[in-house]
């Protein structure tokens, strides 16, 4: 299907995969007002595709970075026009990075970060909103941000509850680099794989998702974020109301008369 075009990034939907691809190697893929505005329209834009063809639109969102870098966090020259910002323009430019997150991070169908590089600042809060992410081994990551004066503020929302708190108190407050490995112990990355085997992995990733019931799959997704934020009684109760939807639904049946039936369900044929 057409594209939009973008100036900072790269966007395909080719069914079963949509794809971002970050197009500021120049500058480590680092973030301004505008990479920000683009991503938040490309990601609104995987969230149209999927609910205009819940049944053949895209399944799932591999999100990278052209170059050697993931994301390095802020662009410095935007960095230097926020000097200048009043307070309601600074509330309002971190209200708009938020929007963005919050977009990634809710996207109904499941996400995998495909981090080729390192991942700093900013870089963290994209890639805790993906559900999965595999990394190449030579990555290094950081909450860099007490370094300049200020705080992993914005990203701390969706970090914290990937990360916990522990290592948010550790790494929040040094600012150290990091390696994969650390990464993968914290659960902020599932896979750490050489740099030849990083589409392998991604696709590993994308053919098992493939062989679940796409809306088991957003719900599941709706359930894990809303158990953080409901109360214990709450959670049960959605919980409860979600599979008693999904079993009755046309997916569940057929989810459930396929395993019955030893057949193969119909999304996977």
């Amino acid at each position: 299907m057409p594209m939009k075009t973008y100036s900072c990034l790269e966007l395909s939907i080719t069914p079963p995969v949509a794809r971002i691809t970050l197009t500021r190697p120049e500058v480590r893929n680092a973030f301004d007002d505008r990479l920000i505005a683009e991503l938040w329209d490309a990601i609104e834009e995987v969230r149209k595709t999927h609910e205009d063809a819940p049944d053949g639109g895209p399944r799932a969102l591999v999100l990278t970075g052209a170059g050697e870098t993931f994301c390095a966090g802020a662009d410095m020259n935007w960095m230097r026009r926020s000097i200048a910002y009043s307070r309601d323009e600074n509330e309002a430019d971190a209200m708009r990075m938020a929007a963005m997150l919050r977009s990634l991070d809710e996207l109904p169908i499941p996400t995998i970060a495909r981090v080729n590089g390192a991942s700093l600042g900013g870089g963290m809060g994209l890639l805790a909103c993906c559900d999965i992410a595999v990394a190449v081994d030579t990555a290094q990551f950081g909450f860099t941000e007490t370094r300049l004066g200020i705080a992993p503020a914005v990203i701390s929302a969706f970090v914290i509850p990937k990360i916990g708190a522990s290592a948010a108190r550790r790494y929040f407050l040094t600012a150290e680099i990091f390696d994969a490995s650390a990464a993968k112990a914290m659960g902020l990355v599932h896979e750490v794989v050489p740099a030849g085997g990083l589409d392998a992995a991604v696709d590993r990733f994308v053919t098992a998702l493939r062989g679940n019931g796409p809306r088991a799959v957003s719900t599941a997704k709706l359930l894990i974020r809303e158990a953080l934020v409901r109360s214990r009684k709450d959670t049960i109760e959605n919980a409860v109301r979600a599979i008693a939807a999904l079993r009755a639904s046309p997916e569940g049946q057929e989810g459930l008369g396929a395993f019955l039936e030893k057949r193969p369900p119909s999304w996977k044929q």
